[in-house]
Order: C-alpha cells, then sequence, then structure tokens
C-alpha cells in the first residue's frame, strides 16, 4: 500500500478517494492522516493541488468545533504582517518545533516508563534484601517480626 492517498476535488465540495473509489468527509481524510498516511489532494477539473487548502480546511473545522485555533493576539500578528512572517516561520520553524516537541514526548513516555517499571523492582530487590539481614529484620520491616516473637516469649 503506497503511503500517499491521491484525492480528487470535486467543485461540489466533494472528496473522491482514488484508492478506493469511495467518497470521503473531512473527517475520514483527517482520520488517514492521524494513521501516518500522506494525503495529495489534486482539484479534479485543473489537476491543481490543492492539499494545503483541504488540510487547513480539516484544522479549522477542528478548531470551530473547540472554539480556539490560535490565541487571539497571534491571529491578530498573521493579519497584521500577513504572509511574510507567516510563511518564513511555517517553512522554516513549525514543522522542526512539531517534530522536536513530538520526539521530545516520546522519549519523556518512554524514559517515564522505565522510570515506574524500576520502582517496583526496586521495591522487590529491597524486600529481598531485607530477608537476608537475620537478626536485624525487625529494623527493616517495622518492627512487627520481633514483637510476634517477644509476645511468643513473655507468654
Amino acid at each position: 500500500m503506497n503511503d500517499t492517498v491521491v484525492l480528487k476535488k470535486y467543485a461540489n465540495r466533494r472528496l473522491y478517494d482514488t484508492e478506493k473509489s469511495v467518497y470521503v468527509t473531512l473527517e475520514q481524510v483527517a482520520e488517514m492522516v492521524k494513521e501516518g498516511r500522506q494525503i495529495q489532494v489534486l482539484d479534479a477539473k485543473t489537476n491543481e493541488d490543492v492539499t494545503a487548502f483541504v488540510l487547513t480546511q480539516i484544522i479549522l473545522e477542528q478548531a470551530k468545533s473547540r472554539d480556539l485555533l490560535l490565541p487571539v493576539p497571534v491571529l491578530h500578528l498573521i493579519i497584521r504582517y500577513g504572509d511574510n512572517v507567516l510563511g518564513e516561520f511555517f517553512d522554516r520553524y513549525l514543522q522542526a518545533i512539531l517534530q522536536n516537541y513530538m520526539a521530545q514526548k516520546k522519549a519523556f513516555d518512554r524514559h517515564f516508563q522505565q522510570w515506574a517499571g524500576m520502582g517496583s523492582e526496586f521495591t522487590e530487590m529491597a524486600r529481598r534484601a531485607a530477608e537476608g539481614f537475620g537478626p536485624f529484620s525487625p529494623f527493616f520491616d517495622g518492627g512487627t517480626a520481633g514483637s510476634e516473637e517477644e509476645d511468643k516469649g513473655k507468654s
């Protein structure tokens, strides 16, 4: 299976998946992207690449349901400085920032899982080590073992 799904966009705003020969919704296209597929959208009449437009439309639809895409001051800056600043920022920085963020998040999650696993292993190792202290075990298990023996001796 090819990683790129080619969609045809028709004048009636419908999207046609050429791989599966079915019409798809924006939500289905979003799911394809979330699954790691690359999307290419071509205008059915002109064959012009309109991928960026469709992907932006998906982002805006998702933002509308959450009532926020970007903070209002950032939106003002984008409108004020237009294509110059925005284009340069997206071309140079945003993709790298998001990729680095995702890599750091995965690394953090992996290290946290290892740390959590070591904690449970350490508890078991400490319990086994305390068993080897013989007569000093009461000092390591809260003193419960020694008090039982003392109770037996007093009776």
